[in-house]
């Protein structure tokens, strides 16, 4: 029928596109798993790239009997197993395919921040800037910088991350929750895109060898139970501007104090507000969370 023709013809463009979008002479071998969804697009267009492909939770099923929907490195374990035991890429989706999250030939997985700094270093050219969200780690700025790749920061949200990605001289937009935002081919998170984009680079050097190239740095977070997250915010939005100098009320408060940051932002759908701060520094990373949660507390109180 209509239907069904229309479907065939959208997938087999999408892959097309996929296809064309990249240049892989040798490609990895390489796990996805699908997560019981619709990433099977990712194996129709590793496959037409020459890729020896394995999947996971292949069978779509809205229930997801495989693992939970959300690719996280919890419900990832089978594929961390699988891909260590292999020495293969580890590639996986949620239940739609926007979002692509990765594991190394070494079954490590690999963090959403790690993952956003080694795409987003591979996409923007020196002078461009990529989007990201408040709540990415310094460590993605630090791995940029080396290019001369500004990060601009934008509120939590893929959404709002794509539209900063549509301004002029953004080349890539990304959510360390695996939303990957390639504007000159999509605004919207294409996780079989982003996959076959690692793929790309897996080729050159093993996803080990890029993933070992990018810093952690010691992050803290934490939720606290308020009564009033607005009374909370309005209030540490006035103490913080009056306390730091650079302050972005973008989404939520994240204040920047060059070698470390903290964001007090409140939950969109329960009673909590989240603390999260990082340093480049142990140390620093404690004692700068410590300050942000006793700005909520004293809020609180």
């Amino acid at each position: 029928n209509l239907g069904t023709r229309q479907s065939v013809e959208g997938i087999r463009a999408h892959v097309e596109a996929i296809v064309d979008a990249v240049d892989i002479e040798s490609p990895p071998d390489v796990v996805v798993d699908i997560g019981n969804g619709a990433g099977m697009i990712t194996v129709d267009a590793f496959q037409r790239l020459g890729a020896s492909v394995q999947t996971l939770n292949a069978q779509a099923d809205g229930s997801f009997p495989g693992r939970p929907s959300e690719p996280t490195a919890d419900n990832c374990e089978s594929l961390q197993v699988l891909s260590e035991h292999q020495g293969s890429v580890g590639i996986a989706h949620d239940g739609d395919a926007d979002r692509m999250r990765a594991v190394t030939e070494s079954g490590t997985f690999v963090s959403g921040d790690v993952l956003l700094a080694i795409l987003a270093g591979e996409a923007a050219q020196p002078g461009e800037t990529i989007a990201a969200p408040v709540n990415t780690s310094l460590a993605v700025d630090d791995y940029l910088d080396q290019w001369d790749v500004d990060v601009v920061r934008t509120c939590v949200g893929d959404v709002a991350v794509a539209e900063r990605a549509s301004e002029q001289g953004v080349a890539f937009g990304g959510e360390p929750s695996g939303a990957w935002i390639y504007p000159d081919e999509s605004l919207c998170p294409d996780g079989p895109l982003a996959g076959a984009k690692l793929l790309e680079l897996a080729a050159d050097r093993t996803l080990d060898d890029w993933v070992a190239d990018v810093d952690r740095y010691p992050i803290h977070r934490d939720s606290v139970p308020v009564d009033d997250r607005e009374a909370i915010m309005a209030q540490v939005r006035d103490r913080v501007a009056d306390t730091y100098d650079d302050v972005s009320k973008l989404d939520g408060v994240r204040v920047d104090l060059g070698d470390a940051w903290f964001l007090v932002r409140a939950s969109g759908t329960q009673p909590l507000v989240r603390v999260t701060a990082e340093a480049r520094d142990a140390q620093r990373a404690q004692a700068v969370f410590e300050q942000a949660r006793d700005l909520v507390e004293r809020a609180r109180n």
